[in-house]
């Protein structure tokens, strides 16, 4: 059926918006403009900071308490949404426009089980026998795919995998069978077959005839997903059209770097973002499959380590995992949701303890020796996490964040000279000496941790998901940048990663882990070209494919 025959949900135009703030007013959104049909998935894609989440959230009048709404037209199925009170907003959501966020763990109440969750999102309108409640409860969990509902439904949100939160929530925003679902980044972070899931109940509810504006950085998901596309960039849509027009030909240079972007097979070997002006280009990837016969610099002996689950069940976390980094090469781990990649980083670095098995730094089992030589391994292998945000001190600046790892481990120079040497290494500079976590972007946040970890000239180091909830090009700007690092300083690294299109572009190597155990290893072309086991398989298969010509010119 065509646009002309649907049902006009939303009708926007010339939409603007920006904010009151201390130091003046600020602009965020210009001239956005948006018509949502019945049965449509539209799609908003741009990098952090374009305006994708304040232009959907201005749709339902969530843009916040100082926010300046304009707009030459807002309308929700003919009403005329602009003169809408705070009542006027508290009854159109949920009844009219499911919100499903991005973390679900934040966006669900950690203190009241996922049943009470649903069932005041279905109470919020109106009152409902309790019966009806229970029974609803338990119709949306299924909807959405949840096992073992009658069992999920008593669990809190700290007891669910990401994909079953991601689910209830999406469970939340159906309470009340609204026409329209806006999806605020549903997948990022999770991994590969838990995306799956997530994106088949998303397309079970289209196929209902639901509306879907999708806000997503992974145009993988977004060519699967969507009817239509719209880019944005600093606020302002550059780009809008069908989505085979958007990406198998895209007119403006912006979706086309955005595109250029994506890591994967075709991109071994070169750089994902634009060269900087001022500097060399980095070098390109450099594949090391001859690795093996290199030294081997810190190794894994059948690991193994079990806790006790809350209800006094033992979880076997790792299972007999034995690995090897050799000097120079890039190792990567990939796995689903709970198969143990963390728990490995952890162990690794001494950060939690093992019940079997042994590790081995340059020949020793360093977590054997005393606090001084622990201490001065510790400094030869640094980590970097998925959020950087969490593991700063928000109280801090970028000085003190820094500056406080060097006089941690005795280095001299810890003052304003090595902290901007540092900065300068990672494409930052003076300017953000004086920062607060609060006030950098996600990709100038994690060059901040990469930077934190080369304070102390590590030899490896470990990323756990470093990128992962970054959007494509700043995702590309942070790879680009520690393959420039890694020959620059003969860096090793440990990478873990659910998107299996960042190892295929960085890693020489790949371990593949399952409930504990590594079921698959070997050279990181022959892994994804011809993989052995089922479970190999099975993560491949999963994976969205985007294929476009711009693709096929970069190769």
């Amino acid at each position: 059926m065509s646009n002309a025959t649907r049902n006009i949900l939303f009708d926007v135009r010339q939409l603007n918006v920006g904010f009151n703030t201390p130091d003046g007013y600020r602009h965020i959104v210009s001239d956005f403009n948006l018509q949502l049909h019945q049965g449509e998935t539209v799609a908003i894609v741009g990098e952090s900071g374009s305006g994708k989440t304040v232009a959907t959230r201005a749709l339902i009048g969530l843009a916040g308490e100082t926010a300046v709404v304009r707009a030459e037209r807002l309308q929700y199925q003919g009403q005329d949404l602009r003169a809408a009170k705070a009542s006027d907003w508290r009854r159109f959501r949920g009844a009219q426009v499911g919100y499903v966020l991005q973390d679900a763990l934040v966006s669900l109440d950690p203190l009241q089980p996922v049943r009470r969750e649903i069932a005041e999102a279905l109470k919020a309108h109106q009152r409902l026998p309790v019966q009806y409640v229970r029974e609803r409860t338990m119709a949306l969990l299924r909807e959405v795919g949840v096992p073992l509902p009658e069992v999920r439904q008593h669990q809190y949100p700290g007891e669910l995998s990401g994909g079953l939160r991601q689910r209830a929530l999406i469970a939340t925003a159906l309470a009340l069978d609204p026409p329209v679902i806006i999806a605020d980044e549903p997948t990022t972070a999770l991994d590969v077959l838990v995306q799956a899931q997530v994106l088949q109940v998303l397309s079970g509810l289209i196929g209902q005839g639901t509306s879907l504006i999708l806000i997503s950085h992974d145009l993988s998901v977004v060519a699967r997903m969507a009817d239509r596309i719209v880019v944005m960039q600093g606020g302002r849509i550059v780009e809008s059209g069908p989505t085979e027009a958007v990406l198998g030909a895209p007119q403006h240079a912006y979706t086309q770097a955005l595109i250029k972007a994506i890591p994967g097979p075709h991109t071994r070997g070169q750089r994902l973002s634009p060269a900087p002006v001022s500097t060399a280009p980095t070098p390109a990837v450099q594949p090391t499959i001859e690795a093996a016969a290199e030294q081997v610099l810190l190794q894994a002996d059948a690991i193994s380590k079990a806790y006790q689950a809350p209800d006094g069940q033992t979880i076997h976390a790792l299972q007999g995992v034995s690995l090897q980094l050799h000097q120079g090469e890039v190792l990567g781990i990939v796995g689903a949701s709970g198969s143990g990649k963390s728990t490995v980083a952890k162990v690794l670095l001494g950060l939690t303890g093992h019940d079997a098995g042994r590790v081995v730094y340059r020949g020793s089992e360093w977590l054997k020796g005393t606090q001084q030589e622990k201490r001065c391994v510790r400094g030869q292998i640094a980590m970097v996490y998925q959020d950087p945000y969490s593991s700063f001190d928000p109280r801090w600046t970028v000085k003190r964040i820094v500056s406080d790892v060097l006089k941690l481990h005795g280095k001299s120079g810890s003052g304003r000279a090595e902290v901007l040497r540092l900065l300068r290494l990672v494409g930052l500079d003076e300017r953000h000496l004086n920062a607060y976590p609060l006030n950098l972007s996600g990709g100038q946040r994690q060059r901040v941790a990469i930077a934190r970890a080369l304070a102390v000239n590590p030899e490896i180091l470990i990323l756990d998901e470093a990128v992962s909830a970054l959007d494509v090009s700043i995702q590309a700007q942070i790879l680009d940048l520690l393959v420039a690092l890694k020959q620059q300083f003969a860096l090793s690294i440990i990478f873990i990663s659910h998107d299996l299109g960042v190892i295929h572009h960085m890693a020489d190597r790949v371990l593949v882990m399952k409930d504990g155990q590594v079921v698959e290893e070997g050279c990181a072309e022959a892994v994804f070209s011809q993989p052995q086991h089922p479970y190999t398989q099975e993560l491949l298969a999963a994976v969205p494919q985007l294929e476009t010509p711009v693709l096929q010119q970069a190769a």
